[in-house]
């Protein structure tokens, strides 16, 4: 070993072989395509509360992932090494819409695609992509599904609670049924033909339910 090579350095080596304008082309395309599924994110939101830090994370995510294929594919040995410190990572934040999900897989998918360099394959995808969403975004459904639940006195009154629901929802579904001393209690879903508050007031009025609830059902149901 010699005295120069005793002040060799890897790092520097490195450096050099870095490109400064592809990795500001890379980051720049992926902060401008993570602001566009930002946008569609917002456009596309059903739910109640909206959470603005998640739209922000796909921002990021996709600049985030972008950087991290950049130094990948910029080195054989340094993408190995990589592999293995990033599967020791583990998210814990728990996702309950799986459409959520899809945006996150989105968002990571462009970073690997603008890592690699393909940036056309980036932007015509997630143009794509964006207008599919879009469109089943805004397609109505044939109605909003609704769990009611019913507490009825005796048979007599469950029969007539039935024989109402047939007529005035477009489709039902008996969920569940608790029969005790005196109480009949129903869960149905419904997909209803008038609003929600009139069928209540209607139901509520038969004799022999005690009590009638209607609230929103979200395609989930734990017995």
């Amino acid at each position: 070993m010699t005295f120069s090579d005793i002040f060799k350095s890897s790092f520097l080596e490195n450096s050099v072989s870095f490109s400064a304008l592809d990795t500001a082309i890379a980051l720049l395309a992926a902060f401008a395509i993570g602001l566009f599924i930002f946008l569609i994110y917002k456009k596309t939101f059903s739910g109640v509360m909206y959470s603005a830090t998640f739209g922000i994370s796909l921002v990021a995510m996709a600049m985030i992932t972008s950087l991290v294929i950049l130094a990948v594919t910029s080195n054989v040995v340094l993408s190995l090494g990589m592999v293995g410190a990033l599967s020791i990572v583990r998210f814990r934040a728990a996702i309950k819409d799986p459409m959520d999900i899809a945006f996150l897989f989105w968002a990571i998918a462009v970073g690997i695609v603008l890592g690699a360099g393909l940036l056309p394959l980036a932007v015509f995808g997630s143009l794509f992509i964006g207008l599919i969403l879009l469109i089943f975004s805004h397609k109505k459904v044939s109605g909003t599904p609704y769990l009611l639940v019913l507490n009825c006195t005796d048979a007599k009154a469950e029969a007539e609670a039935m024989d109402y629901i047939s007529i005035h929802t477009k489709k039902f579904l008996v969920k569940s049924k608790s029969v005790s001393k005196g109480n009949v209690e129903l869960t149905v879903e419904v997909r209803l033909r008038d609003t929600e508050a009139k069928a209540v007031d209607e139901l509520s009025n038969i004799e022999g339910i005690t009590n009638a609830v209607l609230v929103s059902y979200n395609g989930e149901y734990m017995s």
